[in-house]
């Protein structure tokens, strides 16, 4: 990706998703657990934007027994390490965003030891946050707790980006400025290959209907991937610079 046009104090801290976001395209590794502990269940009826412990309730349509929830646990982390894998253009970032001084940390809501092995290809200086006690997304609290690790004091300048809605609905709630992503996020929920493999048409009927959602939402922009994100920082940046509040 090309060098990011923002000076170094353009922006205070830059939180991510994690999970179709910085890796694992199109957020597969829940729903594909769904599948492997349901695999009665529709594919195209899953509830991949939900909690894994809701998710699954859903599917069973009733809540899970306790033994039910440690084989989700058990099946999140196998499927965690298959889905292991950087989104375009997230170490490119990263390393930007280092080079610049910016704190950075990531977010997600899957079981700690999933996360975890989810976030293994990423570099060893970016904070995972450590999320407990705090109210589910939508409500801004893990991107307050968040930033609070990192020691920023000012909201201004803290930007979230994500292609979960209720991570950048809670990100909105924090006060916070949002990027949304289209295309490797759960709205589209396609693998790398299956997104490629699409007839252009249909690719892009999925990436309008999930731009159209993310800005319904109130994010303040949206990308296809982090590979296109700098010309949206920059955007951002200029809109601070005016005076703008997210």
């Amino acid at each position: 990706m090309p060098p990011l046009a923002t000076p170094p104090h353009a922006f205070t801290a830059v939180l991510f998703g994690l999970s179709g976001c910085l890796v694992d395209f199109g957020a597969r590794t829940l729903p594909v657990t769904l599948l492997r502990l349901c695999p009665g269940a529709a594919s195209q009826r899953l509830p991949t934007q939900l909690a894994p412990a809701t998710a699954l309730a859903a599917v069973l349509g009733r809540d899970p027994q306790p033994a039910e929830l440690l084989g989700l646990n058990q099946t999140l982390v196998e499927t965690a390490s298959e889905h292991a894998e950087v989104t375009p253009g997230a170490l490119a970032l990263l390393e930007q965003l280092q080079q610049q001084g910016v704190p950075c940390a990531w977010l997600d809501e899957l079981p700690r030891d999933a996360s975890i092995r989810l976030a293994t290809p990423l570099p060893s200086w970016l904070h995972a946050a450590q999320i407990c006690n705090t109210r589910p997304w939508p409500a801004p609290d893990a991107c307050w707790q968040t930033l609070m690790e990192l020691k920023v004091a000012n909201l201004a300048g803290c930007v979230l980006i994500s292609g979960e809605p209720r991570l950048l609905q809670a990100g909105l709630n924090a006060g916070l400025w949002t990027v949304g992503l289209a295309a490797c996020g759960p709205l589209c929920n396609q693998a790398p290959a299956d997104w490629q493999a699409l007839p252009a048409v249909e690719r892009d009927q999925l990436r309008a209907q999930a731009t159209l959602e993310l800005y319904r939402l109130g994010v303040h922009s949206v990308v296809d991937h982090l590979a296109e994100l700098g010309p949206s920082l920059t955007d951002l940046a200029i809109r601070r610079q005016k005076g703008e509040k997210p």
